[in-house]
């Protein structure tokens, strides 16, 4: 026993000092987890740059007009007969169309994540129209007493020729690539244009000689109209050489108005970090 607790002493004396004349390493200091570090680009810092992009935009028109129908018929006969909630069947429209514009930020970076803001402008030609009508004879006399022959022909448009979003990003940085999500606020300038026309005709009868009244019409037209809506998408920064890089980008953007509003674009920029 005595033979056994010398020899473990003896070898635990020998350890030591072997390892007191060992070079301290890298590994010992925790340098390791800097060694896994896939970073090779530092992306903290002011940066800005070009982008265009194409993309489609879906409009849809049900019921953006309903109001102002309403207004147009109180207090009239023939809202009698509900005209005021017919389903004129104005429905979707989907356009396509490219655009150009810019963006700019800030990074700020902590190892290989990376987090930033920034504003992406983006100019074009984006939205559409709808125009739909119903016609509709009354089945019975209304209490002005007559029978009522009524048309409503109702139109709805958008044209957004400007948008720009304010986004928070999330990134992670791989080598020379930085792959990031975002999401946030979107503001656009639009013009917007809805019609609405309502033409009756009315008998005595429901098959006699019908006698066309003043029709009834409301517009509502705005230019320049500031809408808002909100923001998201994901897409990849590529460092080329120094400060420069280029991106892809997927954006969703969705506008909350008289008329709602979605676009979806793939851009393609070349930017600089500074």
């Amino acid at each position: 026993m005595r033979g056994l607790l010398l020899a473990a002493v003896v070898l635990g004396t020998a350890s030591a000092a072997h390892a007191a004349d060992m070079p301290d390493l890298p590994i010992l200091r925790g340098s390791l987890s800097d060694g896994l570090s896939q970073s090779s680009v530092n992306w903290q810092g002011f940066y800005a740059g070009a982008q265009g992009g194409y993309g489609a935009s879906d409009e849809h028109f049900s019921g953006s007009n309903t109001n102002m129908l309403a207004t147009l018929l109180d207090h009239n006969v023939i809202q009698q007969m509900d005209v005021a909630n017919w389903n004129l069947g104005l429905g979707g429209e989907s356009h396509r169309s490219s655009g150009y514009g810019a963006f700019f930020g800030y990074n700020a970076q902590w190892e290989d994540v990376v987090y930033g803001l920034e504003v992406s402008y983006l100019h074009g030609s984006y939205g559409g129209m709808s125009q739909a009508s119903k016609e509709l004879v009354s089945g019975s006399a209304l209490t002005d007493g007559f029978f009522h022959d009524v048309k409503v022909t109702s139109s709805a448009g958008i044209s957004i020729s400007d948008m720009a979003t304010f986004r928070g990003r999330a990134a992670y940085a791989w080598g020379c690539f930085l792959p990031y999500i975002f999401g946030g606020f979107a503001l656009g300038k639009a013009d917007i244009s809805r019609t609405v026309l309502v033409e009756d005709a009315v008998s005595t009868t429901i098959g006699g000689t019908y006698t066309s009244l003043q029709p009834l019409s409301a517009n509502d037209t705005v230019h320049n109209h500031m809408i808002y809506g909100y923001t998201a998408g994901l897409g990849v920064d590529v460092n080329l050489v120094g400060g420069l890089f280029a991106r892809a980008e997927w954006e969703y953007i969705r506008f909350t108005t008289n008329i709602d509003t979605n676009i979806n674009t793939v851009r393609a920029g070349l930017g600089y970090k500074f």
